[in-house]
């Protein structure tokens, strides 16, 4: 057996030990990747450790860290509240805002992580405070983000219309921009349907949401004051006069530490999008700032850094980077290129897009896996357009896998006790577009020949 096939296993044995048995499987997968690499591969650790996602870890890291910040003095809620006056309280259209704001930015050429990571702590703000499911929000967040990523001037619209001009194939940018457009809006709205958006239509904001989550400031607040919760619960009865008794429209006012707050997430996206920073250490950057200046307001801010996620994304990627490290993958795609049958070949392509993408870049499997495509496409038994836009979107709309920057950033910003829950419906949503989306893509992109 060859070592190829024996590293597929292993990855596989992984995934199911830590499903049937209470194991993180970052660290499962973290133990594997050193058996692996050492054993198999005949490698050290230093050859492991070389695919260990840091630039992720600081992502996850900073982006959390700052926004448990931001939950605690009140910022994340002083937004939700601010655009929910803005949408008039109308709670269905909230979602469908989040994926607008999310493809607008990605279509002027912001890195998708980077869209995510602004966008998805203050989106599931709105579903923990409006009872909206957090796994539709970020579903909305996530795809927002794909569908205008492959805009002309989008990241992932000029790796792909790059790699096809070099490559000096047929293209159509417009048509690339609008399936793959289309096919994340599509899944957006069957997350909306799944996940109780008709049930939210007609719904407001109503004011015993509001009420709860003003005692919830009161309680937040009497947390960095050290206010006696009995004192808190006086203010909740209306006792004047009480420490933590305040003004019915304290809890949304802007104070010193959410202006600041506020202006140093602006930093991080123009930092982000304009001047191209590092997203986590920007992230972090601001947060140490706010820290120094309000220490009062960061009690419990590290605690509240996803750290489990941390470590289960850390190992699964640092396996698969492995695993490209060593040219599995390119191998994988190799031998289904050499089968001979052009529209087979187009199927599995799309699906190791798919598969990979699931787990690792979205940006490196695009310029991987397009050039295998061209023997074939040059000699017009497929169509060049078609098979272009089908592995573009098999290769992207799956970057709701919690195993994705993405999507793992979707589960680092879910509350505390949904994000077993969160982890577990991306993962089952992951893996069906997975295997839907190549299929689907194929059949309607491909096969008839129309592009």
């Amino acid at each position: 057996m060859s070592v190829q096939i024996i590293s597929l296993l292993v990855l596989a044995a992984v995934f199911l030990i830590a499903t049937v048995r209470p194991v993180n499987m970052g660290a499962l997968a973290l133990v594997a990747a050193a058996v692996v690499g050492i054993v198999v591969f005949g490698g050290d650790v230093d050859d492991v450790l070389a695919g260990f996602p840091a630039s992720l870890f600081v992502i996850l890291v900073g982006v959390t860290y700052l926004f448990a910040l931001a939950k605690n003095n009140g910022t994340v809620d002083w937004i939700v509240h601010a655009v929910v006056r803005a949408v008039r309280g109308r709670v269905a259209l909230i979602p469908w805002a989040m994926f607008a704001v999310c493809a607008a930015i990605t279509a002027v050429g912001a890195v998708s992580p980077a869209a995510v990571a602004i966008v998805a702590p203050i989106a599931l703000g709105f579903a923990s405070r409006y009872r909206i499911h957090p796994v539709m929000m970020g579903m909305m967040v996530v795809q927002g983000a794909t569908a205008g990523s492959f805009s002309p001037i989008g990241i992932f619209g000029s790796i792909t219309n790059g790699v096809v001009e070099r490559s000096q194939l047929p293209s159509n940018p417009l048509v690339l921009f609008l399936t793959t457009f289309g096919a994340s809006l599509l899944i957006a709205g069957l997350a909306f349907v799944v996940f109780g958006g008709p049930r939210l239509v007609g719904r407001g904001a109503g004011a015993d949401l509001d009420a709860a989550a003003e005692q919830a400031e009161r309680v937040a607040h009497a947390e960095v004051t050290g206010t006696p919760e009995a004192a808190v619960r006086r203010g909740q009865a209306g006792s004047a006069g009480s420490a933590a008794a305040e003004p019915p429209d304290e809890g949304h006012r802007l104070n010193a530490p959410r202006a600041l707050t506020l202006l140093g997430l602006a930093a991080l996206a123009v930092g982000a999008l304009i001047f191209k920073l590092d997203v986590g250490f920007t992230a972090l950057a601001i947060a140490v700032v706010l820290t120094l200046i309000f220490p009062g307001s960061a009690k419990g801010a590290v605690d509240k850094i996803a750290w489990g996620t941390v470590l289960l994304i850390g190992g699964i990627v640092t396996y698969v980077g492995l695993l490209e490290e060593q040219g599995v993958v390119a191998w994988l795609g190799e031998s289904v290129a050499g089968i001979g049958t052009p529209l087979l070949v187009a199927l599995l392509i799309c699906v190791i897009g798919a598969v990979v993408s699931a787990f690792a870049s979205t940006t490196g499997i695009l310029g991987a896996l397009i050039p295998l495509a061209v023997p074939f496409l040059v000699t017009g038994q497929v169509g060049a357009v078609g098979m272009i836009c089908a592995l573009a979107i098999a290769s992207s709309v799956v970057d709701c896998s919690p195993f994705s920057t993405n999507g793992a950033l979707v589960v680092a910003n879910s509350e505390t006790e949904d994000r077993d829950r969160v982890f577990r419906t991306l993962l089952i949503w992951g893996m069906s577009i997975m295997v839907i989306a190549p299929v689907v893509a194929w059949l309607a992109l491909v096969v008839p020949g129309w592009l």
